[in-house]
């Protein structure tokens, strides 16, 4: 199956209408239906993020394709383009009970077809575990043929494998999300039957289209290429772990690991691993919950309003890094350490006993625990940041 690159394009008007048969899947390339006019049949290859031409010699050996439904194909694969290690994107429609459908046709109702993303992606770079849970956490996994403000059966979510090792990535997947939120997801999980590439209008919309319709938050896209770096471990943390970190969620009080630890060491992000607060700055609140004067450094920390609760307002606490949850602050701390009180949750931390920081690569931190810092803590945690 050939691809025209864009240089293509200049001297080819469109490809001949071709079906390359993989097991039971059909791949159509080139015209999209019998309406199509010559402009959408331009199929385009677009290897890169933001339509950067990849030779076919500079492009991996080793790349891998996966197919996510989520609703309108416009938002997923901007999200998806964003990032890194996927090659190239293609918008289409998967499982349909008519060859090459036209846009019109789909939304009729009458091909049973779901808007569809094609990935492909180098699993050096990010692994389909990694791709399937970004999708599961940027949809609503538990609507049916609803996304956003869309409805119908051509937004119905599916992960659509090719193999039995993506059938168990994708299970695996769906299992953890159970475990999370105990729910019966509405993401299938099918053989891919069939993909016809959209119209050509329909590629790379939003990169053509910046202020065009999306489902999907743009924050989230933006975001997506730095949660990619964690979300794996994100999702390998015990339930109650997620359950603080990911839904802000508050653990019980007095029971919790870290409430009567006192020994000297670093308290780092449960995720990332990266140091946020230090022993010296440890104090008995009373609250049940580890309470701490001030960070190791201010930039490792973002305050957030919280309205949650009604008639009480709160300063939440987040990572800047990974962003995750991690308590809240009051100024109802020590005068004498500065009045605040950063009332932090246990199962968002991991202690890092002294004797052990340098064996485990915080030797930069021992003068902070140890009270010599000397303004050291701002610049051992620029250089992590680096």
């Amino acid at each position: 199956m050939r691809f025209l690159l864009a240089e293509d394009v200049l001297s080819e008007r469109f490809l001949p209408r071709t079906f390359t048969l993989v097991g039971r899947v059909t791949f159509a390339v080139g015209s999209q239906g019998q309406n199509a006019g010559a402009e959408d049949n331009v199929i385009t290859r677009r290897y890169g993020v933001w339509g950067n031409v990849i030779r076919m010699s500079e492009r991996t050996s080793n790349e891998q394709t996966a197919y996510f439904a989520g609703g309108c194909f416009w938002g997923l694969e901007r999200y998806f383009q964003n990032v890194d290690g996927v090659i190239d994107t293609t918008v289409g429609y998967a499982q349909s009970t008519v060859e090459s459908p036209t846009y019109e046709q789909v939304c009729s109702g009458t091909t049973d077809a779901a808007e569809t993303v094609q990935v492909i992606f180098d699993p050096d770079r990010v692994t389909l575990r990694t791709l399937t849970l970004l999708f599961l956490e940027v949809i609503d996994p538990f609507s049916i043929d609803r996304q956003g403000e869309d409805t119908g059966r051509q937004y119905r979510t599916g992960l659509w494998y090719t193999d039995e090792a993506q059938r168990a990535i994708y299970i695996a997947a769906l299992e953890q999300l159970v475990d999370r939120q105990p729910q019966r997801p509405a993401v299938l999980v099918e053989p891919l039957r069939n993909f016809y590439p959209a119209e050509a209008r329909h590629q790379d919309y939003l990169v053509n289209n910046p202020g065009g319709y999306c489902h999907i938050p743009f924050a989230a896209i933006a975001n997506v290429k730095n949660r990619q770096k964690y979300v794996e471990r994100i999702w390998d943390l015990t339930l109650e772990q997620f359950a603080v970190t990911q839904l802000a969620a508050t653990e019980r009080p007095f029971v919790n690991e870290y409430d009567h630890e006192f020994e000297p060491g670093i308290y780092v992000d449960i995720v990332s691993g990266k140091p946020l607060f230090s022993s010296r700055d440890k104090f008995d609140s009373g609250c049940g919950w580890p309470a701490f004067s001030k960070p190791i450094a201010a930039d490792a920390l973002t305050e957030h309003e919280d309205h949650r609760i009604p008639g009480r307002d709160r300063i939440e606490v987040r990572t800047a890094d990974t962003q995750i949850h991690l308590g809240h602050v009051f100024e109802d701390g020590p005068a004498d350490r500065g009045g605040l009180r950063y009332c932090m949750n246990s199962a968002a931390l991991r202690f890092v006993p002294r004797e052990r920081m340098a064996e485990e690569g915080y030797a930069d931190w021992i003068a902070v625990v140890d009270g010599r810092d000397n303004g050291m803590a701002d610049t051992a945690a620029s250089d992590a940041a680096e």
